[in-house]
């Protein structure tokens, strides 16, 4: 006697169990490596470098803190808070990790990243120069410029987030951005120095260019990240948007 076909669901089987050893592997690798990074980083002797503001007047420096920031959010998520992919009821710790995403982890990371390595290809004495080899290793260099994007881009796949309201996202991006802006030219005001080499060679017309062309490149970043979010998990934005309806 033939056995009745039972619709199987491989899906709801396998999945669940393995993209949760995804996601832990992934957020304990990213706390690790990021916190021993902004560590190594903090401490690390730059010569030819205004002791004004210490490492914080780096926005990779900042960068660095907000991926460590994210993936320990995350983790403890993982354990005490929810990856449901759309619950009714996320807890704080669920929507703190979803809007540090979507707002500053991803767009930021990509600012640093993509900005670092273009300027690095067109002239390095402008963003990292040859004198920073002796102290800097090239290890920490890729923690900070290359593995924040990489990393953030795999959380990207491997994690859904609910965006927040577009005006709201965007907003906290251009106040954090605008913020740092207003703060490298009170490190200007009392050192005397621009922060980055590549300030120094610019025009006050070339840099007020340069200043609008990376806010507004790190807002579409934001539109970017979430263009994304919706497109690989288009079905659980449509799950949540009937949800909360």
């Amino acid at each position: 006697m033939a056995k009745p076909k039972t619709k199987s669901n491989s899906k709801g089987a396998t999945s669940p169990g393995f993209n949760k050893a995804v996601q832990l592997l992934l957020h304990f690798t990213a706390v690790l490596q990021f916190c021993y990074g902004v560590y190594t980083f903090h401490t690390t002797q730059m010569p030819n470098t205004v002791p004004f503001a210490g490492k914080f007047k780096f926005l990779t420096f900042i960068c660095a803190i907000i991926q460590a920031l994210y993936y320990i959010v995350s983790l403890v998520n993982d354990f005490v808070g929810t990856n449901e992919l759309a619950p009714k009821r996320p807890p704080a710790i669920r929507q703190f990790k979803d809007w540090l995403m979507a707002t500053l982890a991803f767009p930021v990371a990509l600012n640093v990243g993509v900005t670092f390595w273009t300027l690095y290809a067109i002239d390095r004495e402008l963003v990292f120069p040859k004198v920073l080899d002796p102290v800097f290793p090239s290890w920490l260099n890729h923690v900070l410029h290359t593995n924040i994007v990489v990393f953030i881009v795999l959380e990207l796949f491997t994690s859904y987030r609910a965006y927040p309201k577009r005006s709201k996202g965007l907003t906290g991006l251009t106040i954090f951005m605008g913020a740092y802006l207003v703060w490298i030219h009170i490190v200007k005001h009392y050192s005397g120095v621009w922060v980055y080499p590549v300030l120094e060679v610019l025009q006050l017309p070339q840099r007020i260019v340069f200043f609008v062309a990376v806010i507004g490149f790190t807002l579409a970043l934001y539109l970017v990240g979430e263009f994304l979010n919706n497109t690989v998990w288009a079905k659980e934005v449509k799950l949540a948007k009937r949800k909360s309806n």
